[in-house]
């Protein structure tokens, strides 16, 4: 199989930043997602080699292994774990073993030694695989599923409503293959959520502004605003100054993993000022700014 060039992949440089990293793998999955290519082959292989290349990259310590051992990063951790042994080994073989038992030993770990040494083989669990799933902030107001591509595999996952930006979930057993028999590595996937409506999140809580009219603001009245689920209907009291804030009980976020459970809305009214005035309406504002002094 020939060497995948992870950051040629991607577009960038060795030397390339997390976020440069981050900003590039963002821009490539956008281009490749199988959402935007259906029927595809092609954006679907590459939209697999970008995620792989990003769960590489995205990850310091993967990277650092990825930058010293190439094709063969998965595996670092156990040839570091050889190594250490290897010196270990050397320091006790003249007090422990001959060193015909200690070639046995290292001919087992890598595969060669059979018969009466078969039991120094050790297990190693596989490497873990980091990966970033991008989400827009309404696909995670209901729980649904999604499928990731992460080495050649798909992996269907359940996304629980309310997940949070910036937020990791593990799943266990979908990372790399162990070595000599060893447990799988497990899958760290990371969210990142993309917030494009005119709510703000802030916890399991929405805040957003609502434009009212001069004439509603000081007389009172009803009005319908949009909630992140529908609309509802909405009454003003009278005297309402520019800036008030009312609360809306349950009309927020679902919280996470906790099933029928909402945040609250949080409305701040913007009052509007009316402008070209007819002469009528200027005179009578007139009359009210006497009433007002006098």
């Amino acid at each position: 199989m020939a060497f995948i060039d992870y950051y040629a992949i991607l577009g960038v440089d060795k030397k390339a930043t997390p976020e440069e990293i981050k900003k590039a793998y963002r821009k490539m999955a956008r281009k490749y997602h199988p959402d935007l290519n259906p029927n595809d082959k092609d954006a679907e292989k590459n939209f697999k080699e970008i995620n792989e290349a990003n769960a590489v990259l995205s990850d310091p310590e993967n990277r650092k292994k990825y930058d010293q051992y190439g094709e063969e990063w998965k595996h670092a951790d156990q040839f570091e774990q050889a190594r250490r042994s290897s010196q270990s080994s050397q320091r006790q073989a003249s007090e422990n073993f001959a060193e015909g038992d200690f070639s046995d030993f290292f001919d087992s770990f890598f595969g060669g030694g059979t018969g009466r040494r078969h039991h120094h083989q050790v297990k190693f669990k596989g490497p873990d695989y980091n990966a970033e799933l991008q989400l827009n902030i309404k696909d995670i107001y209901t729980t649904h599923k999604r499928t990731l591509t992460i080495d050649g595999k798909n992996i269907r996952l359940t996304i629980p409503a309310g997940v949070k930006d910036g937020q990791v979930i593990k799943i266990k057993g979908q990372g790399g293959p162990g070595v000599n028999g060893g447990p799988r590595g497990d899958l760290f996937v990371r969210f990142s959520i993309v917030n494009d409506t005119r709510f703000r999140l802030d916890g399991s809580n929405l805040h957003t502004t609502v434009e009212i009219s001069l004439y509603t603001a000081i007389l009172g009245g009803e009005i319908t605003v949009d909630t992140f689920d529908g609309k509802v209907k909405l009454k003003v009291k009278p005297e309402t100054q520019n800036g008030d804030r009312v609360k809306l009980k349950g009309k927020g976020f679902p919280r996470y993993k906790k099933e029928g459970q909402f945040g609250d809305l949080y409305i701040t009214y913007q009052v509007s000022l009316p402008t070209k005035l007819n002469t009528k309406e200027k005179e009578l504002f007139h009359e009210l700014a006497k009433l007002r002094t006098s």
